[in-house]
């Protein structure tokens, strides 16, 4: 079994249409980084906005999972990220050029064949889990049950329950990516006859037809080819299962029990589980242990950067490479910006947290090869975008990797985190001048 993480070997493409918009769409995967985990990419708005898939996002759940960031939304994402997860890609950028994937013959099968066309390539950097220690259960007003126990591995068990109870399946397995490939992939989505008018009055289902999925009118299963499994119904369940709770943001070792399951009571669980994950992070120390050997105290901080109290925002360094570097800032009540900024809800200030990437990547240029004893100057920032607050007893992790560097202009991307998400982030413009 694999325990880095992956990504693809190269980019590739799919064109189609869209199951519920109808509209064409162009859908290319991307390879990203280690830690970049999933991400959408709108090239149809303008300035191309870029979605993060994590249960944060997630806007509307009626017969699929619509995740949205600003005024940009990607409708239908379970099939792709299904896909992505169940053959073990963790970090992929999903580029269209219109709001919803291409539906393709109802299942996940295009996206496999897609990310094998691709290849899978192994990234040095462990792969994020997130263990379940405690037992989840959640039930809707539909009479949907879904349960996640502790397991060592990655486990579904669900039961589809049809109206009056008819086409009940039931379906158990691990999720490999050799058994998702086999076993969920191939699974249609499939809809019941009485149900298509009303889809079809929200305006919904537009692209839907027997080319792309199962119609059920009574006891008739209607589809331009047979079963593919004899129970396809619960098994697509399951791929809907695995999708939805991708949107946690890594893998998951548990084992889900899923009664009458569907979008809403997915997205309902994996909120759940990030609920859960974020009260467990917030009883474990961050972990400062430096990842290098290359480590900068306070001291060393101080010789690279004019900066003192009470705006030097960088305590430590514990990491320097060629072309990244990571900082660390505790956050306590005792920063004198919290006497006026919301004194009553103490939050760091944005700008702050700019100012922090600033000063990560200052230090990170002036230990340039041919830049000791100069100055990096902060010029301009792009692209900000500030996530979650910011409070006392945070350990801001600040990450810095540099873009490019020509004629003493610098580009940098920087990021802060706590608890490993994303609070804040910016591309950088520095200018390296003589002290």
């Amino acid at each position: 079994m694999i325990h880095n993480q992956c990504t693809l070997g190269e980019r590739v493409s799919v064109s189609g249409s869209s199951l519920h918009t109808g509209g064409k769409v162009v859908l290319t995967l991307h390879p990203a980084p280690a830690g970049h985990g999933y991400k959408f990419k709108r090239t149809d708005l303008p300035d191309e906005p870029v979605i993060e898939a994590k249960i944060d996002h997630v806007k509307t759940v009626e017969r699929a999972t619509t995740i949205a960031e600003g005024n940009a939304k990607v409708h239908t994402t379970e099939h792709v990220l299904s896909a992505l997860t169940g053959m073990g890609v963790d970090n992929c950028l999903i580029e269209m050029d219109a709001n919803e994937p291409p539906i393709g013959d109802g299942s996940a099968q295009p996206y496999v064949e897609l990310i094998k066309s691709a290849g899978i390539v192994e990234q040095p950097v462990p792969r994020p889990y997130y263990e379940v220690k405690d037992p989840i259960h959640v039930e809707t007003k539909g009479g949907s049950l879904m349960t996640i126990l502790p397991d060592a591995r990655f486990r579904i068990s669900c039961t589809n329950v049809g109206p009056d109870g008819r086409f009940t399946q039931y379906f158990s397995t691990e999720i490999t990516p050799a058994i998702y490939e086999k076993e969920i992939a191939r699974a249609r989505t499939f809809v019941y006859y009485d149900d298509v008018k009303p889809l079809m009055e929200k305006g919904l289902i537009k692209g839907g037809s027997l080319e792309n999925a199962i119609v059920i009118r009574g006891d008739q299963v209607l589809s331009k080819e047979p079963l593919r499994y004899k129970d396809e119904f619960v098994r697509h369940k399951v791929l809907d299962i695995i999708g939805d709770l991708s949107l946690l943001g890594r893998a998951i070792k548990g084992h889900v029990i899923a009664v009458k399951p569907g979008h809403g009571p997915n997205t309902d669980l994996c909120k759940a589980l990030a609920k859960q994950w974020a009260r467990a992070m917030a009883l474990v120390p961050p972990d400062v242990t430096p990842k290098s050997g290359d480590v900068l105290d306070v001291k060393d901080v101080m010789k690279l950067l004019p900066h003192r109290f009470p705006f030097l925002m960088v305590d430590r360094v514990v990491d320097v490479a060629d072309t990244s570097c990571t900082g660390v800032k505790s956050v306590t009540i005792n920063e004198p910006y919290f006497q006026g900024h919301f004194p009553g809800h103490p939050v760091m200030p944005g700008v702050l947290q700019l100012e922090a990437m600033a000063q990560v990547g200052s230090i990170l240029l002036l230990r340039q090869p041919g830049h000791a004893g100069k100055i990096g100057y902060f010029m301009s920032a792009d692209g900000i975008k500030f996530r979650k607050p910011v409070v006392p007893g945070d350990t801001l992790f600040i990450e810095v990797a540099l873009l490019s560097q020509r004629r003493g202009v610098a580009k940098a991307k920087g990021r802060c985190l706590v608890n490993g998400e994303v609070v804040s982030e910016a591309e950088m413009l520095f200018g390296i001048v003589d002290s």
